[in-house]
């Protein structure tokens, strides 16, 4: 028996003017609401929807993700087949056909890299070292550094240089140094794996000791870097030294010549992620043979280019970071791999056809809606917060007030005039496309920011909060059904969608977030009492994952997920507050059997109905900040009193943390 049906005989109202937006079918009532709520909300859903073979985990974003891709494969097709398109769809049609042209690619093998290869092979000394990694930064980068353009964050007006570690090929530092079983079982299959594809390139032998050699001239990249826990404090990683500070720490390398080649001014900000790690390059640069710096440099430009070569090469190179890693059990279609590359280098221009057809205006105005009314509440949550002191309050409040919200998609298009795509050369045509888009990139260097710009593209099932811009943004790809329904009930939307916008805006007050100003400038506007109380409310939810039992003894590393988390907690609990604004002080209508605010937490949990593969898992505990999906959802709504009314959850029930250890943002 469904909850709400007891309270229908209080005099609440049913509904038929919108759908409850919730997926009926797929709760599992055999699973009490206050055991498993991950469970009753989507485990029937989630036993009829498995793990499809391609995937490392599927849930309603992965559905949603492979429903934008399945739209983005007939605009392509249109493209394609059409020669009369724009120019901007006549390039993403053929850069989409290059890439369906397995045949021609297959013939090819490893012969769009040689002449990156022919040039690694004249590297004999230092000099030429040097003069090949300058190059290299002039095109697309590249070697143990990225030099790359990005906002100085103590004047975010400013765009500078960034220079910061490059170069592993296991995923974190960690997988270097680590010795537990899994771990070292994962550096032996690494090594499998490199000499399997340098044997296929026929320049190493076998590959077996150009493996090892490569093994361990990575782990001493890796040892100076900071883990993904210390990345977290911006401060860390904020070393504003200049070209001569850059200098002195690697002497060997021509940092005037590299900035000049790049066309950026001496004068310009340069920033250096991690001065240790710049250290360690200057040391290799003077102990490492010319030929291991080839050797390596070698397998970088393979291992970069394998997922775009002839079928030995992206077979291989898909049984590492595919089946090992992720426990993938086989590729995707090549039709789908191919949407994601069009996707990635000229979004765009596909990201405007995908919009034209799947977001209508009506949807960017009821999207405004919702963030603004998310806004209007996290406002007063801020002004009348118990623990911030008046001058904290007043900063937090002109923080809110400044954050820039993008719906949907840019305000102008990229232009991709200077892009060279040519049908018959698909590698050819992916190097131009990166080349261009580094060059967009490089050419703000120097000059004040341009708020236009997206760190996605319009289809994309996802969302962000940038500290520097103070802004969040919601591609056109996230907001579809289930997330964000037009015809859905305002439960179900506030629930889904009103719970990302929440999760965005609580990152601009996060453990991270929390150290930018309004202006997007990293600097600190809290008085020490507040921060100090902040860092408790942290602290608690920090706990909170180190404790919850993943099974085989795994756990969250709480301080890399707390700012996530964080942003679940104080989204979830703004969107509810933010959704009963809009009953005017009315009952909420009971649609399908359940209320609203049921439906509100339905539709939230939904959201992380998302299984994982064990491999999968196990590489997320270690390098991503999200926590696991399940616990999102279970941990987020723990703490929520909201939601143990809507269900009538009692103390001593899984879902309901003791009073006296629930977490509070705000």
């Amino acid at each position: 028996m469904r909850v709400a049906i007891a309270l229908l005989s209080a005099g609440l109202i049913l509904s038929a003017q919108k759908k409850s937006g919730i997926d009926v079918q797929g709760i599992d009532t055999s699973c009490k609401p206050c055991d498993d709520f991950w469970r009753f909300a989507s485990g029937k859903w989630m036993d009829a929807n498995p793990i499809p073979p391609s995937q490392a985990g599927w849930g309603p974003m992965g559905a949603m993700s492979d429903q934008n891709r399945e739209r983005l494969k007939v605009l392509l097709d249109g493209a394609s087949a059409n020669a009369t398109k724009s120019s901007g769809e006549r390039k993403i049609g053929d850069l989409y056909g290059a890439c369906m042209d397995t045949e021609r690619i297959d013939k090819l093998g490893a012969t769009p890299i040689a002449p990156q290869l022919a040039k690694i092979e004249k590297i004999t000394d230092a000099a030429s070292l040097t003069a090949y990694l300058k190059a290299q930064q002039g095109e697309l980068g590249g070697g143990p550094f990225f030099v790359i353009p990005r906002p100085d964050l103590k004047n975010t007006e400013v765009t500078g240089v960034f220079v910061a570690p490059a170069g592993l090929s296991l995923p974190t530092r960690d997988y270097y140094v680590d010795n537990d079983a899994r771990t070292t079982k994962i550096r032996e299959q690494f090594l499998v794996h490199a000499a399997r594809m340098l044997s296929l390139l026929g320049k190493d032998g076998d590959g077996v000791a150009a493996a090892k050699t490569i093994l361990d001239f990575e782990t001493e990249l890796a040892k100076p870097q900071l883990t993904n826990v210390a990345l977290r404090n911006p401060y860390a990683s904020y070393n504003p030294i200049g070209v001569k500070g850059l200098t002195e720490l690697t002497p060997s390398i021509d940092w005037k010549g590299i900035l000049a080649l790049m066309k950026v001014a001496p004068e310009t900000l340069v920033v250096v992620s991690q001065p240790e790690y710049q250290k360690t390059i200057e040391r290799l640069f003077k102990e490492t043979s010319p030929e291991t710096w080839r050797l390596w440099l070698r397998w970088k430009t393979l291992s970069q280019a394998a997922a775009n070569l002839s079928k030995p090469y992206s077979e291989e190179n898909f049984n590492f970071s595919g089946r090992l890693l992720s426990g993938l059990k086989e590729q995707e279609p090549r039709w789908k791999r191919c949407t994601s590359v069009v996707d990635s280098l000229m979004g765009d221009a596909l990201g405007e056809l995908f919009v034209n057809k799947h977001f209508p205006p009506a949807a960017k105005a009821r999207m405004t809606e919702l963030v603004e009314n998310l806004r209007g509440t996290l406002r007063n949550e801020l002004a009348n917060s118990s623990w911030m002191s008046e001058e904290t309050k007043k900063n937090a409040v002109l923080k809110l007030e400044a954050f820039r919200p993008k719906i949907g998609y840019a305000d102008r298009w990229r232009d991709y005039s200077a892009v060279v795509i040519d049908r018959g050369d698909f590698y050819g045509s992916v190097r131009s496309a990166s080349i261009v888009t580094r060059q967009y990139q490089l050419s703000k260097i120097g000059k004040p920011r341009d708020r236009n710009d997206w760190g996605m593209t319009p289809p994309t099932v996802n969302a962000y909060y940038s500290p520097t811009q103070n802004e969040i943004a919601f591609p056109a790809g996230i907001l579809q059904p289930p997330l964000f329904d037009l015809n859905a009930d305002d439960a179900a939307n506030y629930g889904a969608a009103g719970a990302v916008i929440g999760h965005e805006m609580g990152h601009g007050f996060d453990d991270q977030g929390s150290k930018y100003a309004a202006n997007g400038n990293l600097q600190n506007w809290w008085t020490d009492a507040d921060r100090k109380e902040f860092d408790s409310r942290a602290a608690c939810v920090i706990d909170e994952y180190n404790t919850f039992d993943l099974g085989e003894g795994l756990r969250h590393k709480g301080p890399l997920v707390v700012g996530e988390a964080m942003g679940d907690l104080g989204g979830l609990k703004i969107a509810f507050k933010a959704y009963q604004k809009t009953l005017n002080g009315k009952p909420s209508p009971v649609i399908d059997g359940y209320t609203g605010e049921q439906r509100f937490f339905l539709a939230f949990a939904r959201v992380w109905a998302t299984q994982l593969r064990p491999e999968n898992m196990k590489l997320r505990l270690t390098n991503d900040p999200h926590p696991i999906a399940r616990w999102r959802a279970i941990g987020t709504l723990q703490n929520m009193p909201e939601f143990h009314q809507a269900f009538q959850c009692k103390q001593g029930d899984a879902m309901v943390r003791p009073v006296e250890k629930q977490c509070k943002v705000w």
